[in-house]
């Protein structure tokens, strides 16, 4: 029989999803309409792309900078992407954890499972397009990649989609923007009602404070 999870104060939510699939923009709405919600910026040593801006999109740096952010301990989870470093900031979790708030973080399915073997409580949402053929119509619509480089995107978004359902707590099918937000508010909201996440400090009970 497997251990109880442990919560502790604050929610740290990973949301993760085939490009395409809407993730991003679900999850600055969340950021938007949730109180003390902190979202994620991830640090990468790749340059910006198109209209990316420093602080906003990314913080970008070098690979040196980025090995010493790795030996002081500053990331919660980093791994190499296509030749490419990428990391959450440990930040990120400890102001969740300080203030019981929200930390969101728009990472991949690589990433999520690494915070969640960190830490346990944290709450995996894969966000779902309505069928393959509608992401790749996503994807086609943009008009901002190669036919060769869609095929490989469909391909990537495959395998984590594959991973991503069998491996994530929860999953919201982006077929109608409105009724995916709500979906993933709903389990926001639940999973900020959980044992342990509640402020129960006022009731002076002695227990889940």
């Amino acid at each position: 029989m497997s251990e109880p999870t442990i919560r502790q104060p604050g929610l740290l939510l990973v949301l993760s999803a085939p490009s395409g699939a809407g993730k991003t923009t679900l999850a600055r709405r969340l950021l938007k309409e949730t109180p003390q919600a902190h979202f994620s910026i991830s640090v990468t040593t790749r340059r910006p792309r198109g209209k990316e801006q420093e602080g906003v999109d990314y913080h970008f740096v070098d690979v040196a900078t980025f090995q010493s952010k790795i030996e002081r301990g500053e990331f919660v989870e980093w791994a190499e992407v296509h030749g490419h470093f990428y990391g959450s900031p440990q930040s990120t979790v400890d102001v969740a954890r300080a203030q019981r708030g929200v930390a969101i973080f728009d990472i991949d399915v690589q990433g999520g499972q690494a915070i969640k073997r960190k830490h346990p409580d944290a709450v995996l949402i894969f966000v779902l397009p309505p069928s393959m053929e509608e992401l790749e119509r996503r994807l086609r619509d943009r008009q901002t990649d190669s036919d060769e480089t869609i095929r490989r995107r469909m391909l990537t978004a495959r395998s984590e989609i594959e991973h991503g359902v069998s491996a994530y707590d929860y999953v919201v099918v982006n077929d109608d923007f409105e009724r995916a937000y709500s979906e993933l508010r709903a389990v926001v909201v639940a999973e900020g009602c959980r044992r342990g996440r509640v402020d129960l400090s006022r009731l002076k009970l002695g227990v889940g404070t």
